[in-house]
C-alpha cells in the first residue's frame, strides 16, 4: 500500500520538511525588541556581581546616584520594552520609521558602551553590548527591508 508521500512522489524518494510559515515583519521586530530588552535585564543583573557594585548601590555612590539619573535610565530602558508593542500596534509606515530611528539610536549607544567597557570585569558587558548591537542592527535591517504590498488597480 502506497502512502500519501509515495503517491505524490512517483520516484519513490522520500523527503520530509519541517513545517514553516512566513513570519510577518511586525512579529520579527517585536521578537527582536523582546530579545534586546531581556539582554538589557540580564546584563544589568550580572553587573551586580562586579566587585564593589553592590556596595555602591547600598551607599548611594553608583552611576545612578540621583533621582534625575535614575529617571533618565528608566525612560531610556523603557523604550525597547514599549517598542515590542509599538512594532505590532502601529501602522506599517510609522512602525518602520520608528524602528529604524530607535534601532539606530540604541545600536549607537551599545557600541559606545561596549567600547568604554573594555575591562576584564566588564567582559560580559562587552559581550552583551555586541549582542544587543547585532539585535538592534537586525531591527534596522528588517524595518528598512519591510516588504511592500502590491495594490492592483
Amino acid at each position: 500500500m502506497l502512502n500519501k508521500l509515495q503517491v505524490m512522489n512517483p520516484a519513490n524518494t522520500t523527503t520530509s520538511h519541517f513545517e514553516d510559515f512566513k513570519v510577518n515583519v511586525k512579529l520579527k521586530l517585536a521578537a527582536l525588541w523582546t530579545s534586546v530588552t531581556l539582554c538589557y535585564l540580564y546584563c544589568d543583573y550580572f553587573e551586580l556581581y562586579v566587585p564593589k557594585k553592590a556596595e555602591g548601590l547600598i551607599n548611594g555612590t553608583s552611576l545612578l546616584d540621583t533621582p534625575t539619573k535614575l529617571l533618565g535610565a528608566s525612560v531610556l530602558l523603557a523604550i525597547p520594552a514599549v517598542m515590542v508593542f509599538l512594532s505590532i500596534a502601529l501602522k506599517p509606515m510609522l512602525s518602520r520609521w520608528l524602528n529604524i530611528s530607535v534601532g539606530i539610536f540604541f545600536t549607537a549607544i551599545m557600541v559606545l558602551i561596549g567600547v568604554f567597557s573594555l575591562t576584564p570585569w566588564l567582559a560580559f558587558y562587552v559581550f552583551f553590548a555586541l549582542l544587543e548591537s547585532i539585535l538592534t542592527s537586525l531591527i534596522v535591517w528588517y524595518a528598512f527591508k519591510w516588504p511592500k504590498q502590491v495594490h492592483l488597480k
